[in-house]
C-alpha cells in the first residue's frame, strides 16, 4: 500500500473520516456512499481509499469500523503529538480551549506569551508561560510541534525561537510568509486567503 498520496487527496481524507465517525460502527460503507455524502466524484473517493486501506470488498464496500481505523492510522491520529502554542490572544485562547484536537492526535500542553497579565494563568487547564521558559519546557517534554498565533510582525521571530527550541513542525496562523530551513515542516492557515476564495466563489455564484 502506498504511503504517499497527492496533497489534494490528503485534504479529502479527514473529510471522509469525519463522515465515517457520524455512522454506526457496524456494517459496510461504499465509496459511492461516501462520495455522495461529501459531494465528491466516486472515482476520486475510490482511488483515495484504495491508497490507505485494503479492506474494500466487491459489492459490499468497506467495513465502517475498519476503514475508520485505517484512515486514523494513515493520518497519524492514533499517535498523540504534544505541541506548544505561542500567542495567547483571542485565537490562541480559542485553540487552547478546543478539546477536539485530541481526536486528531494533537495535544497542546502549554501556551507562551509576553503579556505579564497572562503569564501564570491557565486556559482550559493549560498554563501560560513566559517565552524565556520555552526552550527548557520543549526540551524536557520533547515537543516537536509549535503553533504560532501571534501578530504578523512577531511571527518570524517566534518561528525562529521555536526552531531554536528543537521544534521541527510549525502550524502557522499568522498572516505572513515565514522563512524556515528545509528540514522544518510548515503548514500555513491563512484566513485571509480562505476568505478571499470564499468571497470569489460567492461572487461567481451570484452572477450565474
Amino acid at each position: 500500500m502506498s504511503t504517499k498520496i497527492p496533497l489534494q487527496a490528503m485534504h479529502r481524507l479527514p473529510q471522509y473520516l469525519q463522515y465515517l465517525k457520524s455512522l454506526p460502527k457496524e456494517g459496510y460503507i461504499s465509496a459511492t456512499a461516501i462520495a455522495e455524502a461529501c459531494g465528491l466524484n466516486d472515482v476520486v473517493v475510490r482511488k483515495d481509499l484504495a491508497a490507505v486501506s485494503r479492506g474494500g470488498k466487491p459489492k459490499l464496500g468497506y467495513v465502517t469500523e475498519t476503514l475508520t481505523r485505517d484512515l486514523e492510522q494513515f493520518l497519524g491520529y492514533t499517535d498523540v503529538n504534544d505541541a506548544v502554542l505561542v500567542g495567547a490572544g483571542n485565537l490562541g485562547r480559542a485553540l487552547l480551549s478546543y478539546s477536539g484536537f485530541q481526536n486528531y492526535g494533537l495535544n497542546i500542553v502549554a501556551g507562551f506569551d509576553t503579556d505579564p497579565r497572562l503569564i501564570g494563568t491557565e486556559i482550559h487547564r493549560k498554563k501560560i508561560f513566559p517565552l524565556s521558559e520555552m526552550k527548557h519546557i520543549c526540551a524536557r517534554i520533547q515537543i516537536h510541534i509549535g503553533i504560532i498565533t501571534v501578530p504578523a510582525s512577531q511571527a518570524q521571530s517566534v518561528c525562529n525561537q521555536l526552531i531554536d527550541c528543537g521544534i521541527t513542525a510549525l502550524w502557522n496562523f499568522a498572516p505572513v510568509y515565514l522563512k524556515v530551513p528545509d528540514h522544518i515542516l510548515l503548514q500555513n492557515e491563512n484566513m485571509a486567503t480562505s476568505l478571499a476564495l470564499l468571497s470569489r466563489r460567492l461572487s461567481e455564484k451570484i452572477q450565474e
